[in-house]
């Protein structure tokens, strides 16, 4: 068994398949199915999970269990997230996703039985459960994500799958204040908030099956992801541990520590803190849908605003780093307004009139950030390398860091950190972060006009571009 098919290679060492059966791009083994599919499986199973940690403490009037789980699940993430990219070059895609996706299930589960018996210990263990679960997904996901599309459009089939991965957040957002609706004075969801998610996530669980491994994916030109087999346990130990060593990967950690940092701080001390348990179901709704619009906006920018790769590059990490300024500036202008000693009443989206529009405008542009920064880290890792086992391995580390952070940032919050000081914190992570990625793209990132190259030498003599390009 392995990554592997009938393909021989082109241009830039990538497999060439000389039996591309249709141009369609809707075709079940390109790159846009695929990428849409493994979309749809976020949709289901992280998206749902975002829904419901976006309420504040999962659900529940007190955020204790919800934290305490989330510690538990972003420490065993941290593990698996690093080895996770090795796990998939051995696995495959299918057995990968499959383990993966069914540990969301367990954990959405865990708080049913929670609203029953409140015992913490079950919400805990599904929570570390489910950490291993994420590492294999996620890095899973990002080696599809940045591997699968062509070099030059790795920018829109990254904001493509964050659209439909995120309308799980805005379904999911809408089940409990669907749900909830006529008990605005609710402290915790009711059972079948919790029983919709769990269906979403099962079904999510087999559409994962349909993900095809790289070998197989065939691109427009004719290339295909892969040339790898399945790999050695004894290979994949080797190559994570070198990437403690990469300098590209040390220049991404701020990034990834700060890119989950911030979420406990936005669902438990802005959503929860400020909203009542109904609207906190319809902020998520919109809090997921900016993201939608935030990785198509960035998405572009990041393909088309400039010929040049590297100057593209350039020009999104400068938006996002204004952009970023802007919102957390007024973040600490709203944050200077209370604190946990000093709590804001409970907004309701139908009672509290113009009072609700500011945090509310501040929730969706939280949102909206997340998913251009989030976008902007995946290209520039996408655009150091195309190959599924390579970039496998990028994006576990990415997201085994990004794990990290985010278990100590659900620990700050459960220990009551001043909330100003954590607004600071995650301010300066994502601060820090832009001139680090500018670097990386200024030394890592090449211009994408050789990829421009091998496509239209491959579509106009495929033949010839497999005898003088075949590896030596």
């Amino acid at each position: 068994m392995g990554f592997q098919g009938d393909e021989e290679f082109g241009n830039n060492n990538l497999p060439f398949n000389n039996n591309l059966p249709s141009k369609s791009i809707f075709r079940y083994n390109s790159p846009l199915v695929q990428v849409t599919l493994i979309g749809l499986v976020c949709f289901c199973c992280p998206g749902m999970f975002n829904a419901l940690s976006g309420m504040g403490g999962g659900g529940q009037v007190d955020p204790t269990a919800a934290n305490n789980a989330n510690t538990a699940l972003y420490t065993t993430f941290a593990v698996f997230g690093i080895l996770g990219g090795g796990i998939y070059n051995i696995l495959g895609p299918r057995l990968t996703l499959v383990a993966g996706c069914s540990t969301y299930i367990l954990y959405a589960g865990s708080f049913l039985y929670y609203n029953h018996y409140q015992h913490q210990a079950f919400a805990i263990a599904a929570g570390a459960i489910l950490g291993i679960g994420a590492g294999l997904l996620w890095a899973g996901e990002g080696a599809i994500m940045t591997s699968y599309p062509p070099p030059n459009r790795k920018g829109t089939y990254i904001s493509l799958f964050w659209s439909v991965f995120n309308m799980g957040g805005v379904i999911g957002g809408l089940i409990p204040f669907i749900l909830n609706y006529h008990r605005s004075e609710a402290a915790s969801v009711n059972d079948g908030t919790y029983i919709g998610f769990m269906c979403f996530m099962t079904f999510g669980t087999l559409l994962s099956l349909a993900i095809l491994p790289p070998s197989k994916v065939v691109r427009d030109d004719g290339t295909v992801c892969t040339h790898i087999k399945y790999s050695k346990v004894s290979t994949e130990a080797i190559e994570i541990m070198k990437m403690f060593l990469n300098w590209k990967m040390l220049l991404i950690v701020p990034a990834a520590w700060a890119s989950n940092f911030f979420y406990s701080y936005q669902f438990n001390n802005v959503n929860a803190a400020h909203f009542n348990l109904r609207t906190r179901g319809l902020n998520n709704v919109f809090y997921w849908g900016a993201q939608m619009l935030g990785s198509v906006g960035i998405g572009y920018i990041l393909d088309f605003s400039f010929q040049s790769r590297r100057t593209r590059g350039f020009v999104g990490i400068g938006i996002v780093g204004l952009l970023g300024t802007a919102i957390w500036g007024g973040g600490l202008a709203n944050q200077l307004k209370y604190s946990y000693d000093d709590l804001p009443p409970k907004l309701d989206f139908k009672d509290s009139g113009s009072d609700f529009a500011g945090p509310f405008v501040l929730y969706f542009s939280y949102g909206l950030l997340d998913a251009m920064f989030q976008s902007l880290v995946y290209w520039v890792i996408g655009a150091l390398a195309d190959d599924s086992e390579i970039l496998s391995r990028y994006v576990g580390f990415y997201k085994g860091v990004q794990s990290a952070g985010a278990a100590v940032a659900w620990q700050i919050d459960s220990h009551k950190v001043p909330m100003l000081s954590q607004l600071i914190v995650n301010w300066s992570l994502t601060t820090v972060s832009y001139p680090l990625l500018f670097v990386l793209v200024m030394l890592a990132v090449q211009d994408d006009h050789n990829d421009k190259e091998r496509i239209a030498n491959n579509l106009a003599d495929p033949v010839s571009a497999k005898d003088t390009n075949k590896p030596v």
